[in-house]
């Protein structure tokens, strides 16, 4: 009877256990939504004066046209920078990157990946990040910052004319930005299966639990 009690209280204190506190959450919906407006939007932009010799299908992007395109990009893109700044801040004053994200060692990577590639990597625990997660949360972080600046040297380039010379010149700015959007699509095609792999973490994710 003694051990029955004793597993009825471990699952109901693993239910009621906060993984994803509600900050996280408003956050990381927000975060999402304006993700997915400014990448739609970007590749309408790409499309009026493309990098490469393709095109994205007009039924996967957004704003009908360039005009159309770049107000829903610049309306994104301050929704996006409030809000990943906000997350940025509370992460690191509340120290959940530290917690969460460290410390994160080549090995372990390498140890963790394995055993992601042969489906031996453990679930259990949606408390602690394996080494693979924390690579790609740091990783997308860097990648956000990298795309925000990139993004702002195209836009005011005269003005932030000292910016663009931190990616060489306005062409090499845009090349950065678009290789950084190509980084956050494979992140987000990632995140994506690994919720639907581990269906708890995506309800962690709604619920907090």
């Amino acid at each position: 009877m003694s051990s029955i009690a004793a597993t009825a209280t471990t699952i109901s204190t693993s239910r009621t256990k906060v993984i994803q506190p509600a900050w996280v959450r408003v956050m990381h919906w927000i975060n999402a939504a304006a993700m997915i407006v400014m990448i739609m939007s970007g590749w309408q932009i790409y499309n009026a004066s493309p990098l490469f010799d393709f095109r994205f299908d007009r039924s996967i992007t957004l704003g009908g046209w360039l005009g159309g395109a770049l107000l829903w990009h610049f309306a994104a893109m301050w929704v996006l920078m409030l809000n990943g700044l906000a997350y940025l801040v509370t992460g690191l004053v509340t120290v959940r990157f530290r917690r969460k994200l460290l410390p994160l060692s080549p090995a372990s990577v390498i140890a963790d990946l394995k055993a992601a590639l042969t489906f031996k990597l453990s679930h259990d625990d949606l408390t602690a990040y394996n080494a693979v997660q924390k690579l790609l949360y740091l990783g997308i972080i860097l990648v956000g910052i990298v795309v925000v600046l990139t993004g702002l040297s195209m836009w005011k380039p005269v003005q932030l004319h000292w910016l663009v010379s931190l990616f060489g010149d306005y062409p090499a700015a845009r090349y950065v930005h678009f290789v950084c959007m190509a980084l956050i699509c494979a992140f987000l095609v990632i995140h994506i299966l690994l919720a639907l792999l581990v269906p708890k973490s995506l309800r962690a994710m709604i619920t907090g639990r």
